[in-house]
């Protein structure tokens, strides 16, 4: 009687365990899916960060353009009467110009070298401005790296803005 009841036993014990041991995972398709979802929302994060940071090399290089160098170029108009000519360029504010070395104070930049701007680009200065006439024009080519673009960041006022220089 014994064996009877232990035969009972296991034979009402068999199914659980095969369904139990059929429950503990998840099967391959299961993980593929929720793979295939984890890949979506990971190129969705992605494509949102790259626009938040494109936005903000914009942001940088106007900021660059419009407050930046504006101390760097007073002090040097302060010191020598006048911007740097648009041959000299910005490389006027790190090293002397050479019809003008005696009354150079400068660097007026520190790290020796003119920053380019977020897409690796040399900035564009010139003096006089097309569009600042008074005074000078500073600008990035933008995104497109192309000067005369809509997409040029530059010291000017867009409402009242020409043809950029070029």
């Amino acid at each position: 009687m014994q064996t009877s009841a232990l035969n009972c036993r296991r034979t009402l014990t068999r199914p659980a365990l095969a369904r139990r041991a059929v429950t503990r995972g998840f099967t391959m398709m299961e993980l593929l899916v929720v793979l295939a979802i984890l890949g979506l929302l990971a190129g969705l994060a992605i494509s949102n960060v790259t626009g938040i940071f494109g936005g903000a090399q914009a942001s940088t290089a106007q900021l660059f353009v419009k407050e930046s160098m504006k101390t760097s170029l007073f002090t040097y108009r302060m010191t020598m009467g006048d911007y740097p000519s648009t041959a000299d360029g910005l490389q006027a504010l790190i090293t002397a110009p050479g019809n003008k070395a005696g009354s150079w104070r400068g660097p007026y930049i520190e790290g020796g070298k003119v920053p380019l701007d977020p897409w690796n680009e040399p900035y564009q200065y010139a003096s006089p401005g097309q569009k600042n006439k008074s005074g000078y024009d500073l600008w990035s080519k933008g995104p497109d790296k192309q000067s005369g673009t809509a997409d040029d960041i530059g010291n000017w006022d867009d409402a009242h803005s020409v043809e950029a220089p070029k």
